[in-house]
């Protein structure tokens, strides 16, 4: 027997070094919880978009024939679907690059001001941040409401043509405008906080050199404070991605279920209408499964990134 042989065998295993499962004992009780919310409702999600599943296989019925791949052939070959898809990616983004916008410059905003009007500012982002999506969407429709909502009548006052009895939620572009400044009204919060508080954390002798050398505020944010909130940035990012991708509550309650002739669908209220009001549970189903690849894709894509620049996350 060799040197490596015998150091080899006087070394003692991973399996059986005492207390080597007990971080997993631990972790156990949450491991199933995260298995039977998460799990299970992803393989059964998975498992009905391959299927033809109807009201009748809701009633109890078996599910007549296995559809593989048909549910999403017949989905891509929606020209809604398409449409839906769309106008989805754009209005997340739009509502991604809002929220971080207005979170970011009110957590820079929190480090000017003196004590009692940042508490002021961090109380009132937290109720907002705190009030539930419906509530939230039918305050900003009684806002913009045509006969009694306080915008229509400012904008008439100031001498505005057009608005008097003006509705927002007609037109599709005015309606997806609307709906995008209750997302970030309810989400900036989160941003601003989050924000704020990697801001805290920065050395102020790094901000000062910065100063002492000429740079511009501007400067000194996009080539010293950006760059060391980098992974603050990512993690906010992410989450807005995720969250704006998936709004649901606020199109359906702002919008009526879509806007007129679905001209405001979304790719949830989408899937929620071809589950729910069609009974194709199984296009729904296939909706579900593709929106949370595309989240899968995008949130790898965006960490793969930023490990190529050296980052790490």
């Amino acid at each position: 027997m060799t040197a490596t042989d015998t150091s080899r065998a006087s070394r003692p295993s991973r399996a059986r070094r005492p207390g080597a499962w007990t971080p997993w004992l631990y972790l156990a009780p949450a491991l199933v919880l995260i298995g039977g919310l998460l799990v299970y409702p992803l393989y059964q999600l998975g498992l009905i978009s391959f299927l033809e599943y109807t009201q009748a296989q809701v009633s109890g019925g078996e599910p007549t024939s296995f559809q593989g791949l048909g549910n999403y052939t017949e989905l891509f070959r929606d020209a809604q679907f398409r449409q839906v898809l769309l106008a989805t990616v754009v209005f997340a983004a739009a509502c991604v690059l809002a929220t971080l916008a207005v979170g970011c410059a009110l957590a820079v905003l929190l480090t000017r001001v003196r004590a009692l009007p940042r508490l002021a500012l961090m109380l009132a982002a937290l109720g907002a941040w705190a009030t539930p999506a419906v509530t939230g969407s039918t305050v900003w429709l009684f806002l913009f409401d045509p006969d009694l909502g306080p915008v229509d009548s400012a904008l008439s006052a100031l001498g505005l043509s057009g608005f008097e009895g003006h509705s927002w939620t007609y037109d599709r572009y005015s309606a997806f405008g609307l709906v995008l400044l209750e997302v970030v009204w309810c989400s900036f919060p989160f941003v601003m906080v989050t924000v704020y508080a990697g801001l805290r954390a920065i050395p102020a002798e790094v901000l000062e050199a910065a100063a002492l050398d000429g740079a511009s505020q501007w400067r000194i944010w996009r080539g010293v404070t950006a760059p060391m909130l980098r992974p603050i940035l990512v993690v906010v990012t992410v989450q807005s991605v995720i969250w704006d991708f998936k709004i649901f509550t606020q199109i359906y309650v702002m919008t009526n279920g879509g806007g007129v002739a679905g001209q405001n669908l979304t790719l949830n209220v989408y899937a929620y209408q071809k589950a729910f009001a069609s009974s194709q549970y199984s296009l729904g189903s296939a909706i579900g499964v593709v929106m949370l690849l595309i989240l899968l894709a995008v949130t790898l894509g965006y960490l793969r990134l930023l490990r190529r620049q050296g980052e790490e996350i």
